[in-house]
C-alpha cells in the first residue's frame, strides 16, 4: 500500500475530498486524509496523508500552532448567503467605504475575538453540518466562537476587488472575516478569492499542482520524488531506534523495556519508521504502528 504525503495546491472550484480522491486514483490507494478542509472556492495548501501516512495525521495538527495563512479578496456593495461569490445575492448596498476607513477598521480585529461561522460551513449543528441545513432552507442559530487574528494586512484594490492577507487561527472562517469587516464599515461584501499559502507547517512553496500530477499518471512516471515521507513533520518528537526483534515485538502490539524521559516517540528500526510509541515507566508501549 502507498504511504506518504502530497502537498497539494488545490485548485479552485473543487472541494477538498474530491481533490483527495483524484489524488489516491493516481496512487492506487482509497485510504487517504487531509488537513484541514479548504472551500470549494479556495485554493491553496492542503496537505493530504495516505496509507499508512493518515494515522500521522492527529500528531502532525497537535505538533503545529495551528496557524494558518490566507490572501483573500472581496467586493463591497453586495452580500449573498454562502458570503462568498459562488452564493445568491440576498443584499445589496451603495455605500462603499474608503481605503482609509477599511485600514482603520482592521485593527479591532486583531487578537482573540468572537466570531459567528457562515451558515454554508461544516460546523456541526445537533449532529448534522450547518451546509446541510441551509441548503434544506432552515434557520441556522450559529454559535459563535473564539478564534485568534494574529496579523491583518490590507493590499491595496485591483478593480472590484479589495486584496488582503491574514494569519489566523485554526477555526477562522475567512468569509466570516470578509462579513464582519464590511459591517465594522457599514456595509455588505462578498468574497471572491481565497488562497491558503500555509497552514499547520505546510507552506504553498512546497505544494504541487492537481495538473503537474495528472501529467505524471498520464504518463506512467514514478511518484517518488513527489510523495513525502510518513514522518513529516514529525521532527518535534524524539526518536528511539529498536533492533529488529523488538521492532517485531512492537508492531505486534507488544511493551518493550527502553531507556528514555517519559513520553511521545518515534519509532525506527534500521532507519524505517515504524510509528508512535508512548514511553512511561521506563516501557515503551505502541500508539500508533505503521
Amino acid at each position: 500500500m502507498v504511504s506518504g504525503w502530497i502537498i497539494l495546491d488545490k485548485p479552485t472550484m473543487m472541494f477538498s475530498r474530491t481533490a483527495g480522491a483524484k489524488v489516491a486514483h493516481m496512487l492506487k490507494t482509497k485510504t487517504f486524509g487531509h488537513i484541514g478542509t479548504l472551500d470549494e472556492l479556495a485554493s491553496g495548501v492542503l496537505p493530504i496523508a495516505f496509507g499508512g501516512a493518515t494515522k500521522m495525521i492527529p500528531f502532525v495538527e497537535d505538533l503545529s500552532d495551528g496557524k494558518k495563512e490566507y490572501l483573500f479578496s472581496m467586493q463591497f456593495g453586495f452580500g449573498t448567503d454562502t458570503l462568498d461569490i459562488l452564493g445568491k445575492e440576498i443584499a445589496k448596498t451603495n455605500f462603499i467605504p474608503t481605503e482609509q476607513q477599511v485600514k482603520d477598521c482592521l485593527k479591532d480585529f486583531i487578537g482573540d475575538i468572537k466570531q459567528v461561522p457562515p451558515a454554508y460551513s461544516a460546523v456541526h449543528i445537533k449532529g448534522r453540518r450547518a451546509y446541510d441545513l441551509a441548503r434544506a432552507g432552515q434557520n441556522i442559530d450559529m454559535p459563535e466562537r473564539q478564534i485568534s487574528i494574529y496579523s491583518l494586512d490590507f493590499l491595496g484594490v485591483q478593480g472590484k476587488s479589495w486584496h488582503f492577507k491574514v494569519i489566523c487561527s485554526r477555526g477562522t472562517y475567512v468569509r466570516a472575516l470578509a462579513r464582519d469587516i464590511a459591517r465594522k464599515c457599514g456595509t455588505l461584501a462578498t468574497v471572491d478569492m481565497i488562497r491558503r499559502t500555509k497552514t499547520n507547517g505546510f507552506d504553498i512553496k512546497d505544494a504541487v499542482k492537481l495538473d503537474f500530477l495528472e501529467k505524471v499518471f498520464n504518463n506512467s512516471a514514478d511518484f517518488k520524488e513527489i510523495l513525502k515521507p510518513i514522518d513529516l513533520c514529525l521532527g518535534g518528537i524524539p526518536v528511539i531506534s529498536l533492533d529488529e526483534k523488538s521492532a517485531v515485538l512492537y508492531k505486534n502490539g507488544g511493551f518493550i523495556k527502553v531507556a528514555g524521559n517519559a513520553g511521545l516517540v518515534r519509532v525506527y528500526t534500521d532507519k524505517q519508521f515504524i510509528g508512535i510509541g508512548q514511553i512511561s515507566d521506563g516501557v515503551l508501549r505502541p500508539k500508533r504502528t505503521i
